[in-house]
Order: structure tokens, then C-alpha cells, then sequence
């Protein structure tokens, strides 16, 4: 999360956790899982995630604060306490892998206006701001992961949207940076679907392709949606979807005095890159999938299974 910006997450997250077998098909699904999972959260609804620069007057509980590595990951539940009236109100999650995150529990918070001045919500002009896009590389040569859970999440959605069917890429950014990716999870075959990308500001495609590739709000999270029609879409991290649509590019003219921006230099030290294709992130994939309602459908049914035991 951005400094000053925070989510809700309607799903329950976090502990309590049941075992599949244990809660049954229904029962999971009104938990918002579709397909067998090892385990499923009975956690609260509407947990609120900020910046853990963000939280103010919370401190550890000592005896809550598992994790797997170097960190604590929340297993047992809230694990930070209000200094006033020590009362359990969040949990904060920074253990390898994870994102570093602070979950206020919604029945020990309360929500009052702040008084920092009002900054305008984010729109769709936003996504043409060039500060908006996220880069796909990270400074130290890594892919962004950020663009690992952004493509694992749109992945689940496309598989979805398509029910299986393989999936050929619009050539450019798309194709360059997702081709991989996507042909791991939708292999070549027959009765291929057609994907473009589509979103404010982009002419409609033409001819109509079987899905669109769409950004969500910045603000809301709702992907965009053609006005006036009805379409497939899939929703794609806001910041991901613009560099994919305007990835800026390097001055093919020879550079005189200071370099401009976006030139790259042609001598040593070029600038890092990653060693391997991008890959999702696998949870996110899954994740992702098991909490789409299509998953119960017999096609795509067996493509989670098959997924499952691989």
C-alpha cells in the first residue's frame, strides 16, 4: 500500500481456519471458495490493509508474533494491540514473501475524518499520468512483484473468461511481457479465443475480440467496462495495464550533451535485467481462481484439479 491509501477486502481473511473436509462444498462457498482448498478462513469480512507506516499507538503482542522466517506472518491472529486500551486491533504481517502490511480488525476500529487536507480520488485520468505506470523490473534487475501477483490475478480471470481455451497475445508489450505466462497456464490448441487490450482512452477494437484485457479503478478496484456494451472482460492491475499500454520508448537519435530522459546508454554499465521469463505468482493464481463462482463448472473444474496436482 501507498503511504496515506488504504483497502477493504470484503472476503474473510485470516484465522480461523477449517479444513475442506471439514466445512463441506456449501459452506465454503459461502466463505467465497468454489473448489477444494486445503483449508478454508472464517476469518472477519472487511479487514482494512494500510502502509505499516501508517498505524499509530498499536504495539506487538509478543506472544502472537509467528512467522516462518525472519518475521511474523499473523497465523495467530491480531498481533498488534491499541497502547491505550490494550485491546488486540490489527495484525501485522512481514515475513519473507509477504508484503508488508498492517489488517485492522473491523469491529475494533472506528473511521473519523483526519485532518489533512482532501486530495482528489483517483480516476481514469490517472492511469495517463507517466507516474502511474509500474515498471516491470525492479532497480536491482528483478521482475516487479507487483507485476507477478498483478499477472498471477489476471491469469485466473483470463483462464475463466476463455474456460480454458488457449489464449494467442496482441503483439507488442502484451505479448512480450505475458506470452510466457500465459501459454504455461493456456497451452496451444484448437478453438483458440481472441484478447485485446481495451480501457479509457484506446479506439474499440475492431473486430470485436472474445475478451478484453481491461484496467481496474484506482480508486474502487471495479475494472473499466465498454459504455454501452456488454463484453468479457478481464481486470488487470491499473498501474500494470497503463505501462502495458503506453511503456514509453527510447530516442532511436543520437543523444547530445545530457542524456534525455528514457535514453538508454549504449556503454558499460547497461542497466539489469532479469535472468529468467516472468512467471505469476502462483498463490495469486490459485487464490484468484478458487474464488471465482465459474470454477464450478465441469471444464474448468478439471483444469483446477489438474492444476491442484501438479
Amino acid at each position: 500500500m501507498e503511504p496515506g491509501t488504504y483497502a477493504v477486502d470484503p472476503r474473510p481473511t485470516g484465522p480461523p481456519w477449517r479444513l475442506w473436509q471439514e466445512v463441506g462444498e456449501e459452506a465454503a462457498a459461502r466463505q467465497g471458495v468454489y473448489a477444494p482448498v486445503y483449508s478454508v478462513s472464517f476469518g472477519a469480512r472487511g479487514r482494512i490493509v494500510i502502509a505499516p507506516g501508517d498505524s499509530r499507538s498499536m504495539t506487538l503482542i509478543p506472544e502472537r508474533c509467528e512467522g516462518y522466517c525472519r518475521g511474523v506472518d499473523g497465523r495467530a491472529g491480531p498481533n498488534l494491540a491499541c497502547t491505550g486500551c490494550e485491546r488486540a486491533v490489527a495484525t501485522r504481517i512481514d515475513d519473507c514473501g509477504s508484503w508488508q502490511t498492517v489488517w485492522l480488525e473491523p469491529d475494533a476500529v472506528v473511521s473519523r475524518p483526519s485532518e489533512l487536507p482532501d486530495r482528489p480520488p483517483p480516476d481514469w485520468a490517472d492511469l495517463e499520468r507517466a507516474e502511474h505506470r509500474v515498471p516491470p523490473v525492479e532497480p536491482d534487475g528483478s521482475w516487479s512483484r507487483r507485476w507477478e501477483a498483478a499477472v498471477g490475478v489476471m491469469l485466473a480471470h483470463l483462464v475463466t473468461a476463455t474456460e480454458n481455451h488457449p489464449v494467442p497475445l496482441p503483439s507488442g508489450p502484451v505479448a512480450e511481457l505475458l506470452g510466457h505466462a500465459v501459454a504455461r497456464y493456456l497451452p496451444p490448441g484448437p478453438n483458440p479465443r481472441t484478447v485485446e487490450l481495451a480501457g479509457p482512452g484506446i479506439p474499440e477494437p475492431r473486430p470485436r475480440p472474445d475478451v478484453l484485457l481491461v484496467p481496474r479503478h484506482p480508486g474502487t478496484g471495479e475494472p473499466w467496462r465498454p459504455p454501452g456494451l456488454k463484453a468479457t472482460v478481464v481486470p488487470l492491475d491499473s498501474g500494470v495495464w497503463a505501462y502495458l499500454t503506453s511503456p514509453g520508448e527510447t530516442s532511436p537519435m543520437p543523444a547530445i550533451g545530457a542524456l534525455p530522459a528514457g535514453v538508454l546508454r549504449d556503454d558499460y554499465p547497461m542497466p539489469l535485467r532479469p535472468w529468467r521469463l516472468l512467471e505469476p505468482h502462483d498463490r495469486a493464481f490459485r487464490d484468484t481462481l478458487v474464488g471465482l463462482p465459474e470454477i464450478r463448472g465441469p471444464r474448468l473444474r478439471r483444469y483446477h484439479d489438474a492444476a491442484y496436482r501438479s
